[in-house]
């Protein structure tokens, strides 16, 4: 339980307040700052990042403006923790299938392919102005270092196995793995999508046992 000061003439009283009343709290202010991001979003994709204003976001989300500032400064902050939301919700999704595959080898691949179906799948947005403006800047170098990490470590693991090559650093696997399967953006089908992924697995096997 956490409590409150409660204020009584010159006394102070220390007051319990109820876990489930914090929580139905910081949920409330979960669910304003969710629906903060969903209006902004939609806005700057209908009309432009330079025609939103603040006031019209807290309008549409239903909201007072200076509610809308005890949560974000800005039209770019709020699209900078949308973009990160995105971020976030990619990496659980890597993290689901990484954990159905059963061998370092398969995990690996499994979580290339989820990534470029991604990349393939959303590469519309990237013509965008709103891409345009979420798609720099630290938080975007931070959302590269989150993916990089991720595949480090199942680099690493498949190396233990002698599923991956050797010759290299895990980290520079990691770049290639990036770069390359980030091609999916401009391919027409699926079916290519998936051919790019098997073409960069090949590069990242042993000598010894390249797919013929």
């Amino acid at each position: 339980m956490s409590s409150r000061r409660v204020f009584t003439g010159e006394l102070v009283y220390t007051v319990g307040v109820p876990k489930l009343w914090t929580q139905t709290v910081e949920a409330h202010r979960h669910e304003v700052r969710q629906a903060i991001m969903d209006t902004t979003s939609a806005l700057v994709s209908e009309q432009g990042l330079r025609s939103v204003t603040m006031s019209e976001i807290a309008e549409k989300t239903g909201i007072g403006r200076a509610t809308l500032y005890k949560y974000f400064p800005d039209v770019e902050s709020i699209l900078h923790a949308w973009h990160q939301r995105h971020v976030d919700a990619h990496i659980e999704h890597l993290t689901q299938v990484r954990d159905r595959a059963t061998t370092p080898g398969e995990r690996l691949e499994t979580v290339l392919a989820a990534h470029a179906l991604h990349i393939h799948e959303t590469r519309s947005r990237h013509e965008t102005e709103l891409a345009a403006l979420v798609h720099h800047g630290e938080h975007v170098a931070h959302a590269q270092r989150q993916l990089k990490d991720f595949i480090v470590a199942l680099i690493t693991d498949a190396a233990e196995t002698d599923s991956v090559r050797n010759d290299a650093a895990p980290g520079e696997l990691a770049e290639f793995c990036i770069h390359a399967v980030g091609a999916a953006l401009d391919l027409a089908s699926k079916a290519a999508v998936q051919r790019l992924v098997h073409v960069t697995l090949d590069a990242l096997q042993p000598r010894a046992s390249r797919r013929g």
